[in-house]
């Protein structure tokens, strides 16, 4: 069984956005989270929904509910074996706002830039 890399996005300055969302959220939230993200560890792009959605040009979301708040992190997957977390929401809208979307884009390519400055 392949097992994937789960890598949270660092920005410039440091800040880990995916990860200060997951650090926000409740205990019970966080944890359905973590389970999910275990699930994406093991398992990579065989997760699906209820857990896992794909949304458009490589990006997906986790997804967790808990008590009426519904919980995003998005991602993708980079060299085929990494999925890089790169931020989250509360969701309060039947679809995923498209600029959250637009952000896990501009992250995604700030982290390309950056891993083929390392080449």
């Amino acid at each position: 069984m392949a097992n994937y890399e789960i890598v949270f996005f660092t920005k410039e300055d440091g800040s880990q956005p995916a990860r200060e969302f997951i650090d926000s959220l409740s205990l019970k939230m966080q944890s359905r989270l973590i389970k999910i993200i275990a699930m994406l560890r093991e398992y990579g792009g065989q997760v699906r929904m209820p857990y896992s959605e794909y949304l458009q040009d490589g990006i997906f979301q986790i997804r967790a509910q808990q008590e009426g708040n519904i919980t995003r992190v998005l991602y993708f997957f980079n060299d085929g074996q990494k999925v890089i977390l790169t931020n989250g929401f509360t969701k309060k809208t039947p679809k995923t706002p498209p600029a959250e979307i637009e952000r896990a884009k501009r992250y995604r390519a700030e982290y390309q830039q950056k891993e083929a400055e390392k080449r």
